[in-house]
């Protein structure tokens, strides 16, 4: 009896640690792409906002967000997003010097294991500057 009850107790104990360690944050976007339909160069960049929230148990940590170029700037919270709590990813494209159609990609790094990279998409067409 002894003998059972001490391997009830170690058997609680391990799924109490199991469940612990599975605690981690999950990051769900609204919204993956922005068009920002048709643009004029003359008026400067432009700005989306992508928002997101924490669906998971443990606080979300934004790595990196990097564009594929310096024409697309992303801008991202630097402290973690707590569970049940929104954040907002902002992605600013500067026209200026790049009439014509366009498609840019941000790519999100985070500590959510099942969803470590997402991509946010941009894209519009920007309208030439008029002399």
């Amino acid at each position: 009896m002894k003998k059972l009850a001490i391997f009830f107790t170690m058997l609680v104990m391990a799924v109490v640690s199991v469940s612990a360690h599975d605690k981690t944050p999950s990051v769900s976007f609204e919204e993956t792409s922005h068009d920002f339909g048709t643009i004029a160069e003359e008026a400067g960049p432009v700005t989306c906002t992508f928002s997101f929230v924490n669906e998971g148990e443990a606080p979300l940590v934004i790595i990196s967000a990097t564009a594929q170029c310096g024409c697309t700037r992303p801008s991202f919270p630097q402290k973690p997003i707590a569970p049940g709590k929104k954040g907002e990813i902002k992605v600013t494209y500067n026209p200026q010097g790049r009439p014509g159609e366009f498609v840019k990609e941000v790519k999100v790094k985070t500590n959510d294991k099942k969803h470590r990279t997402t991509k946010l998409k941009i894209s519009g067409v920007v309208l030439p500057y008029r002399r």
